[in-house]
């Protein structure tokens, strides 16, 4: 079966947001000639707000394609969006895996039709703290290597000055960004596109853990060295891990919390020694002050 959509809802969403971007954001955008104008194709993006998909898909848009998302499945549930999500072709994915199998059959079919994929590999908007790209998840090396879709790497910068995003852990993050909408003064939002990712050297090879994750490396670190080109810095070698982050901020407060305990119970035992002696040297002076009389 292939992939749906229709051409009217797709030309309607061009001709509403094209002019509100327009008017939004100022354009800096490099490496549209690396973006292939036919077959399956994939994106693979850093995420730094919950702006930046909109100025993706008018970046990808004006090189010549039509982006298609994976989009939570709950979006769909909204009666003002489900149309438009449904007729411009995007794909629901679901919290349940037999659902979210079949979105990834949908994503599969989508990109043997010939259509162009929008992914975050980070699953999430950064948590790094000085917001480069965080390591990947394994889903989009692996949906490229089983269909053969090339993977473009973009990196984008400006879009967290016009929406930040903050959540729990985030309150740190560069520049301490308010949270909100910002549209003044106008914000420049800045995209460029490598060329594609070679994974050549995985291919035919089995699917395991070690090859996944090697390729969704190299997936990130072109994401991250592009993005160091827009910002005119050298991006880490290494990037930030989130879980790994999380569980060592749990280690650290755990042996916060283990060391507090220990310094409160020497502080009491600490008391109780005290007490005792004092206690003592009471019971000592009034026996002498009895022998005494």
């Amino acid at each position: 079966m292939s992939h749906e959509y229709s051409p009217a809802w797709r030309k309607l969403t061009i001709a509403i947001l094209r002019p509100v971007l327009y008017g939004l954001l100022k354009r800096d955008w490099r490496g549209q000639k690396n973006v292939p104008r036919k077959g399956g194709l994939i994106i693979a993006a850093n995420h730094i707000s919950e702006a930046d998909p909109l100025a993706l898909a008018h970046f990808v848009y004006e090189s010549g394609r039509y982006p298609v998302y994976l989009a939570k499945s709950t979006l769909f549930d909204v009666k003002l969006l489900r149309p438009v999500l449904r007729g411009t072709g995007q794909i629901p994915v679901y919290r349940d895996r037999s659902d979210a199998a079949l979105a990834l059959k949908d994503a599969e079919q989508a990109l043997v039709d010939g259509e162009c994929l929008m992914f975050y590999p980070e699953g999430s908007c950064t948590r790094d703290p000085e917001l480069w790209p965080m390591t990947g998840q394994t889903g989009v090396a692996r949906m490229a290597l089983k269909t053969g879709a090339k993977i473009v790497p973009v990196a984008n910068w400006g879009a967290h000055e016009l929406l930040p995003y903050k959540k729990g852990d985030q309150s740190g993050l560069r520049g301490s960004l308010k949270k909100g909408f910002h549209p003044f003064p106008r914000k420049k939002m800045q995209v460029i596109a490598g060329p594609p990712v070679d994974l050549s050297r995985y291919e035919g090879k089995p699917l395991t853990k070690d090859v996944l994750h090697e390729a969704t490396e190299e997936i990130m670190r072109a994401i991250a060295d592009l993005l160091g080109e827009l910002r005119g810095e050298e991006a880490p070698k290494e990037l930030y891990d989130h879980h790994k982050a999380q569980e060592e901020r749990r280690t650290l407060l755990a042996k916060e919390k283990a060391e507090a305990a220990k310094a409160e119970h020497a502080e009491a035992t600490a008391a109780d020694k005290t007490e005792h002696a004092e206690k003592t040297e009471h019971a000592e002076n009034t026996g002498e002050s009895g022998a005494a009389s």
